[in-house]
């Protein structure tokens, strides 16, 4: 087995390390012929726009930001107020990933951690925290928020989501989808996208782009657009307006022309490789299903540390523990089946 790292073994520490696909690329330079005009009035972002209203069957109110943290931290922070509080699993990005921002952005509003299994919070904790206490001297919870798919790599079906819609309704809160791998849940569930969004409940979705092969770029949908006022002077005072807009919006029609599913089917389908090798292997346990394009697994030290020492880049301390291997939109099987022989290699030497 070779030991060199090579460029392509930095795959599986994380889906933004790929690089950007042809079809936002090839859009990008269609919209860097000419002017256009500045902040978001142009005809690229208005395509845009339409393409993800399309997307969804539905009219809504579409923002393009630079990055996930921005996303969230402006969404969660146009449902609250400073005295509110949002519900979400104790795996979730906006808790352990986002450095504190939509506490910051939403002047306080406090994150209220809920226990989750695989990485999906349970109708029933959420009920318990939004019902836990009610005098003014505890913030009111305001939100759930959930990830689709999750930090474990797993993903809500309609019907879950639809079950956590109604429990938030019976607590008068708002739902927020955290969809930075979203894709992947559509792509391994086979579904409309409205069906689990909209269609369950979701009132806003933060639509993930830079892991489907933008280069950058994340689009906050509205579909209760009654929810989005200002959001515009929000993403402005946070420095996510961008005045060359039409380089963030650019790429999202050309990717949502098929693109997108065919990119995350081929993530999940490399992800279902892997996992499927890594259950056969001795000594290696997986931690979570594999339904999307993420893989968990608990890895001998040895084993661990054997991979790194070839050159294999993974985390190991996202997803409750154990190895995550992430796979990139532009993943290919011998990559997989690469990283598996080296796995095995070191495992019968151990």
């Amino acid at each position: 087995m070779a030991t060199a790292m090579t460029p392509d073994r930095i795959c599986f520490a994380s889906d933004n390390y790929a690089g950007t696909c042809p079809e936002a690329w090839a859009a990008l330079a269609a919209a860097n012929a000419g002017h256009a005009i500045a902040y978001g009035d142009d005809r690229h972002t208005a395509a845009a726009c339409t393409a993800i209203s399309e997307l969804f069957g539905c009219a809504c109110d579409v923002y393009f930001v630079f990055n996930g943290t921005a996303a969230n931290a402006l969404a969660l922070a146009s449902l609250c107020q400073s005295y509110h509080s949002v519900i979400c699993p104790d795996s979730a990005h906006v808790e352990t990933d986002e450095c504190g921002a939509p506490e910051f952005f939403s002047n306080g509003s406090k994150l209220l951690c809920a226990r989750s299994l695989h990485g999906k919070v349970l109708p029933e904790s959420v009920a318990e925290l939004a019902t836990r206490r009610s005098d003014i001297h505890f913030p009111k919870p305001r939100v759930l928020s959930i990830t689709q798919s999750t930090e474990a790599g797993t993903v809500y079906t309609p019907d879950e989501v639809q079950a956590l819609h109604a429990v938030a309704v019976r607590h008068g809160l708002k739902l927020h989808m955290d969809g930075a791998r979203f894709a992947n849940a559509v792509a391994s569930l086979g579904c409309h996208p409205a069906d689990i969004t909209w269609r369950a409940g979701v009132d806003v979705l933060c639509f993930g782009g830079t892991k489907q092969g933008l280069p950058v770029g994340e689009a906050v949908v509205f579909f209760d657009r009654g929810l989005s006022e200002d959001f515009a002077w929000r993403c402005k005072q946070a420095g996510q307006l961008a005045s060359k807009m039409r380089f963030l919006a650019a790429p999202w029609p050309a990717l949502l022309d098929g693109a997108w599913l065919r990119h995350a089917g081929n993530a999940n389908a490399c992800a279902a490789r892997l996992g499927t090798a890594l259950a056969k292997t001795p000594g290696v346990e997986l931690l979570h299903p594999v339904e999307a394009n993420a893989v968990f697994a608990r890895l001998p030290a040895a084993l661990s540390a054997g991979l790194r020492a070839r050159g294999w880049r993974f985390y190991d301390f996202l997803g409750g523990g154990g190895a995550r291997f992430v796979c990139g939109w532009d993943c290919r099987q011998e990559w997989v089946d690469e990283l598996v022989g080296d796995l095995r290699d070191l495992a019968a030497g151990a």
